[in-house]
């Protein structure tokens, strides 16, 4: 019989300390399943899918994820190196994980990034299957890289953009780097990896006016635009539902210009999808706050100073850091706490709940 995780008070730590407050850390149960064997969690879902948030720093600043000024980095000997990273997602591939997404912040700015591709891209599963490696990026330093991450073994890419206007893109993310993302997206349609995903918040007053614009963009680089509801995950916690276009408002607005199809067989993926005028293209929709799908999510995350989160909203973080750094660390201790986190996993976020309580690290920290 397992026990149940315990939720722990915050606690200091030399290692990673940052100024901030600590996400609570959850001690680990008693063996809950073998090295090799599926991670599922008591909710019957088994997870396939890890993100591996690579850094918290980021080339930008956007209004909905961290504030201009003043932000707590992670002190620098608190993240990962790329060997603790390959044994966390190696253990991971053992256990049926098939995809690796790296994430941030924004992973690009990760000195390494290619040879941290090169590593995880070599990673196979049980059956010798190679894993699947994707990566989200705002764009900005693709054109140099992304030749070098091919080669490396990336297979896909999302690239967040919310704007075609550069008044707006430098007031949203207070900086002025419209022609980057641009030229990144434009290497990144030249590059041949596909699908090729372009990522958008949809915000009140902010870009709910472009969201035709933005899916002909996509359209114009063989890409498929995806739109999220602005989620509860800013780093000052000024999270405002009024302000959130919700998933019926974004399917109205395109409907007025495409016949949407809806695409069967979402699977465990975010998104929902439809067929514009029968396609080829298609636009997702990611509708965390109105319509959750959490009955289907097969994701845990890594975040880039070693914290195992089992949600994007969780309150509770599992410390793979002292097994990492331990006098003798073990593949079946990062099993252990791999099934652990997974084991506490909750049926749903429960944004909609009145006794919701906003994660206490941005999104920069936890990992896109």
């Amino acid at each position: 019989m397992s026990a149940t995780p315990i939720v722990l008070g915050a606690r200091p730590d030399p290692v990673r300390e940052t100024g901030r407050s600590e996400t609570p850390r959850a001690a680990v149960p008693q063996r809950l399943g073998a090295l090799g064997d599926p991670i599922r969690d008591t909710h019957g879902r088994v997870h396939r899918d890890l993100r591996i948030s690579l850094t918290d720093r980021c080339s930008l600043r956007c209004t909905y994820c961290m504030p201009e000024q003043g932000n707590e980095w992670l002190a620098r000997s608190s993240i990962l190196t790329l060997d603790e990273i390959e044994r966390v997602a190696r253990v991971a591939a053992a256990d049926g994980i098939t995809t690796f997404r790296l994430t941030g912040g924004e992973p690009l700015l990760r000195p390494d990034i290619v040879e941290v591709v090169r590593r995880l891209a070599r990673i196979t599963g049980p059956d010798g299957t190679p894993v699947e490696l994707a990566m989200t990026t705002n764009g900005i330093r693709l054109p140099d890289f992304l030749p070098g991450l091919v080669e490396a073994g990336l297979r896909r890419l999302n690239i967040s953009i919310d704007t075609l206007r550069r008044d707006r893109f430098a007031d949203l993310t207070r900086r002025d780097r419209l022609a980057d993302v641009l030229e990144g997206i434009a290497a990144a349609a030249d590059s041949g990896l596909r699908p090729l995903k372009l990522n958008a918040v949809a915000m009140r007053g902010v870009n709910d006016d472009e969201l035709v614009d933005l899916v002909a963009f996509a359209v114009a680089h063989d890409a498929q635009l995806r739109f999220i509801e602005q989620m509860p995950l800013d780093a000052g916690h000024t999270w405002d539902r009024s302000t959130m276009v919700t998933r019926e408002e974004i399917l109205a607005a395109l409907s007025a210009r495409w016949a949407l199809t809806p695409v069967p067989g979402r699977g465990g993926a975010p998104a929902e999808r439809w067929t514009l005028d029968d396609g080829p293209h298609t636009v997702g929709v990611i509708a965390s706050v109105t319509a959750p799908f959490c009955g289907n999510c097969d994701r845990l995350r890594l975040t880039a100073d070693g914290q195992l989160r089992n949600c994007l909203f969780s309150t509770t973080e599992y410390d793979l850091v002292p097994i990492l750094r331990g006098a003798d660390p073990s593949d079946e201790a990062i099993d252990a706490m791999l099934r652990s986190c997974i084991h506490g996993k909750l049926p749903g976020h429960a944004i909609n709940d009145p006794s919701f309580l906003q994660p206490e690290r941005g999104m920069n920290a936890i990992g896109g």
